[in-house]
């Protein structure tokens, strides 16, 4: 199978994703306040939906740039590949429900950490789906020269390990901890670029 049409089903899960997610957004209704008007916002407690929504928002926008990136680099993909893809997708599609229970009980060790663990399976998820690729491509490939070890990945999966359990002592630490790996992730992979600058340079 072509790349280019693996890629464009994940585009499609990865949209229905956020979609899932801003409908969770519901409007607040108060019956001690008339119409619609900015008061109705003061005592409804949105900021941790809200941000809660805006993480994972902020995640599933990391996984779409780095999964481009990484498709980018392979014209036809294997079967242990489909798999693969199928794997991170569905760990990704239990974004909205852990998003959403984390943004009503934010102070709850449970949500948070349940947060983190599908933040980490997430993150095996697409570690083995970068290995599939090399794997298919070759150890010589464009992908497996910038990629290589991809301690990046390895170091989330380790911050995500840690931050589950601090959950049950401290729920602020693991999103603190959360938040970490997505300002690590916010630049789309540049080592994927500049290999790709490299060989079209030398091509």
């Amino acid at each position: 199978m072509r790349s280019s049409r693996l890629e464009a089903f994940s585009d499609g899960v990865l949209a229905i994703i956020i979609t899932i997610m801003v409908l969770e957004l519901r409007v607040p209704v108060s019956e001690a306040v008339d119409g619609g008007t900015f008061d109705q916002l003061r005592g409804a407690h949105l900021a941790p939906i809200f941000l809660s929504y805006v993480m994972s928002f902020i995640y599933i926008a990391i996984y779409w740039n780095n999964h481009h990136h990484l498709l980018y680099t392979v014209e036809s993909v294997t079967a242990s590949v489909l798999w693969s893809n199928m794997n991170l997708l569905f760990w990704l599609s239990l974004v909205p429900f852990t998003t959403s229970w984390m943004g009503e009980y934010p102070f709850e060790s449970a949500p948070a950490a349940m947060y983190g663990i599908v933040l980490l399976l997430a993150g095996v998820a697409y570690y083995i789906l970068e290995r599939m690729l090399i794997r298919g491509a070759g150890i010589d490939s464009l992908l497996a020269e910038a990629v290589g070890a991809d301690r990046k990945g390895i170091i989330s999966v380790v911050v995500y390990a840690a931050a589950i359990p601090l959950a049950f002592v401290e729920p602020a630490l693991a999103y603190f901890l959360y938040g970490v790996v997505a300002v690590m992730w916010l630049v789309p992979d540049r080592r994927i670029e500049r290999a790709v600058r490299a060989h079209q340079s030398v091509s």
